[in-house]
């Protein structure tokens, strides 16, 4: 689907979700209507309205808009239902949307099964691998719990046999599965979003909740799970609008990603509501009760992604099948942006040693990069550019990266200095330092952090005074990877220490680093990377070296911290590169499978896995659009903490020789989760720790500062 049509498509989608959000306003309420909730007269708006004729039209999509709606008010109707039965026996279509017929649809048998919904259902389908049974309701039993309405075990008559086509069972547990998933999603999201607004408005102890460092990490925290679950979802929906093969894979991959992470969303907005959210007067307790349950039904057999239900779960499709987590289409150009850079890689592939083959020529790769324009793809023409989206340049990032960073800083000076200098720098600047970039020789490090100026980099004190045509440095940077081999130091400095507000009196410099004054002390990392103490003593450094305004190094710092994004697909790749080893291993003749807990764990991982791809495409997206103030925290959150899982669940899964170095007797894999265990930390500080970046996603949402 071309641009404009999907975004016409998407346009009408939202505008269904609307609708039906009216109309259920005017017959349901909101979510404390749970408990006396008329589904009768949801049922007649849904007949009168067109929303159980969807399966006629393969509007997955358009459904998936509507469950929302309907887990935003705890409602359980079952639309979800009605869309599947239609579609696997059209021939109750009619009657179906004519409200006439009014099945529940099931995986596997129905009897003494709890069913959602069950109040005036009329029919029951019950779905196998090759064919539907369709038995009548005779009775029912109410089964009074925590689900709100409650669930109803059915009498069933004996089954109407009808077999089904090639697909047709795995595409009925996919859009029931995704369906739920929403459903469940959006009610822990609308708690979230009721916790915020309060947090923003209720006081205590002289100030708003919000301004609270646990409050503002716990809010932060649910944020990300409720972004990176819509994310995910909605990608699904697309792929299963679509017809595309892998709708189904990342449907369950997006209902894992919901199951795990549900619970804890609503459990953290009633934790920031405290009392005020624990009554029935609130909407919250409802939510909590609709999302209870969904999960509960997430669990069942035949949808919980664990068990051995149609088309397989997450582990089935990854292990047991060897499929590697979906790509993701980006559109033509970018894909071929991507066959381009792997058909380089693949040029300049060489075995490093016996027990890992899969290295490269770093000079060939960077020479022939560089030939290609690749490492000035965003520039424009005239600079030697190919004028390439942020999307494009993302997808060169991440190839590079999955393939063990064969120019990694070639890369970084890419994405880091070359944007901020195009935009900022001198034309003398720009004819200087421009084609080393480009061709992929700008030896730089950065040099931001300080002793007392890690993430918060406006608290810097290294400080810089005009002396004639001359700048006068002294300071001291900290934690500089790679300042022992840089020519250059790109310096952020205080020019003014009484602006107001502590940002506004920033400058960068581009300082040769073998200037007078400068010192470099080394320091070897947990992960065995060298970075560097510099320290500058009485630096000259002449103003032409000075990148942007006197005291508007702020907003050059910020234009190539926006680029960053794009680094982030780079980290995600490298994990996904992990993941794809760590699969190999577990499906190696010979090699134990991994046991309940262990495939329990691998499905968590690929689904988070597969959501971080998704927030970084969304992160890069958002500097496109001019807006990563929150995407870009939420996935560098998402990034880092999954480092160190994966980092875990390696370890646990792989046993004693994923603890071993390269070249130990019985390394596994050249010793990569050894190394990559004792790397895993820097994702979580590097760039900003992530309680940093909650505290600025907090803020993102309103709330105020601490």
């Amino acid at each position: 689907m071309n641009d404009t049509r999907a975004g016409s498509r998407q346009g009408e989608v939202t505008e269904l979700g609307r609708s039906v959000g009216a109309l259920l306003d005017a017959v349901w309420g909101d979510a404390t209507a749970a408990a006396t909730g008329d589904l009768d007269a949801v049922r007649a708006v849904a007949v009168r309205h067109g929303w159980l004729e969807l399966a006629e039209h393969d509007a997955v999509d358009f459904l998936l808009a509507a469950v929302a709606r309907l887990g935003r008010r705890a409602c359980p109707f079952a639309i979800a239902d009605a869309y599947v039965a239609a579609r696997l026996l059209p021939g109750l279509a009619a009657a179906i949307a004519a409200g006439e017929v009014r099945p529940l649809v099931v995986v596997g048998g129905a009897d003494d099964v709890l069913l959602e919904g069950a109040g005036d259902a009329t029919h029951v389908l019950e779905v196998g691998e090759t064919e539907v049974g369709l038995r009548a309701v005779r009775g029912r039993r109410a089964a009074p719990g925590l689900a709100v309405p409650a669930w109803h075990r059915l009498t069933l008559g004996p089954a109407e046999r009808h077999p089904l086509a090639d697909g047709a069972a795995e595409e009925a547990v996919a859009v029931l599965r995704l369906a739920l998933a929403v459903r469940c999603l959006e009610a822990a999201a609308g708690a979230h979003e009721l916790a915020v607004a309060h947090a923003g408005t209720r006081r205590q102890f002289g100030r708003p909740v919000g301004a609270f460092g646990a409050v503002q990490q716990r809010v932060a925290s649910c944020h990300v799970e409720v972004a990176a679950a819509r994310s995910l979802v909605g990608r699904a929906g697309r792929l299963l609008a679509d017809g595309r093969p892998d709708g189904p894979y990342v449907a369950a991959l997006a209902a894992r990603l919901v199951r795990d992470g549900a619970a804890g969303v609503v459990a953290g907005a009633q934790h920031t509501l405290g009392a005020v959210g624990y009554f029935e007067e609130h909407e919250v307790p409802w939510l909590f009760r609709r999302v209870h349950a969904d999960l509960t039904l997430l669990r069942s057999p035949g949808v919980d992604d664990a068990s051995a239900d149609l088309g397989g779960g997450v582990v089935a499709r990854l292990v047991d099948a060897g499929r590697p987590l979906p790509a993701f289409d980006l559109g033509p150009a970018a894909e071929a942006l991507r066959r381009e850079v792997r058909d380089l890689l693949a040029r300049h592939a060489r075995p490093v040693c016996a027990a890992h083959p899969t290295g490269h020529d770093a000079d060939g790769v960077r020479g022939e990069a560089a030939a290609a324009g690749l490492f000035a793809l965003g520039w424009p023409d005239g600079l030697g550019g190919r004028a390439a989206t942020a999307v494009e340049q993302a997808v060169v990032h991440e190839e590079m990266k999955y393939a063990g960073g064969p120019v990694d800083r070639a890369m970084s000076a890419t994405m880091l200095i070359g944007h901020a200098l195009l935009r900022h720098g001198t034309p003398a600047q720009q004819g200087a330092f421009l084609p080393l970039v480009r061709e992929g020789r700008m030896a730089f490090c950065l040099g931001y952090s300080e002793p007392e100026a890690g993430s918060d980099l406006a608290s810097l004190r290294t400080r810089a005074v005009r002396d004639g045509d001359d700048w006068v440095v002294d300071g001291q940077k900290v934690w500089t990877t790679r300042a022992h081999t840089a020519t250059h130091v790109w310096l952020a400095v205080r020019t003014d220490p009484d602006a107001v507000p502590r940002h506004a009196g920033i400058t960068v410099l581009l300082v040769a680093m073998d200037s007078p004054g400068i010192t470099v002390h080394r320091h070897v990392a947990l992960s065995g990377e060298i970075s560097c103490t510099v320290f500058l003593d009485a630096v000259r450094v002449p103003d032409a070296a000075r990148v942007g305004e006197v005291h508007g190094g702020w907003a050059v710092v910020a234009d190539a911290l926006a680029a960053e994004r794009v680094v982030m697909g780079g980290v995600v790749a490298t994990l996904r590169r992990h993941l794809d080893e760590l699969v190999a291993l577990l499906r190696r003749p010979g090699s134990p499978p991994p046991d309940d807990v262990g495939r329990d764990r691998l499905a968590r991982l690929a689904a988070r896995l597969q959501a971080a791809r998704a927030l970084v495409l969304d992160a890069t997206q958002a500097v496109s659009d001019g807006d990563a103030r929150i995407a870009g925290p939420v996935a560098a959150i998402l990034g880092g903490d999954l480092a160190e899982e994966l980092g875990r669940v390696a370890l646990d899964l792989l046993g004693p020789g994923a603890l071993l170095s390269a070249g130990a007797e019985g390394a596994l894999d050249a010793g990569r989760f050894e190394a990559a265990h004792r790397l895993a930390p820097m994702y979580v500080i590097g760039g900003g720790t992530n309680d940093i970046q909650r505290g600025l996603v907090a803020r993102g949402l309103g709330l105020p500062r601490e």
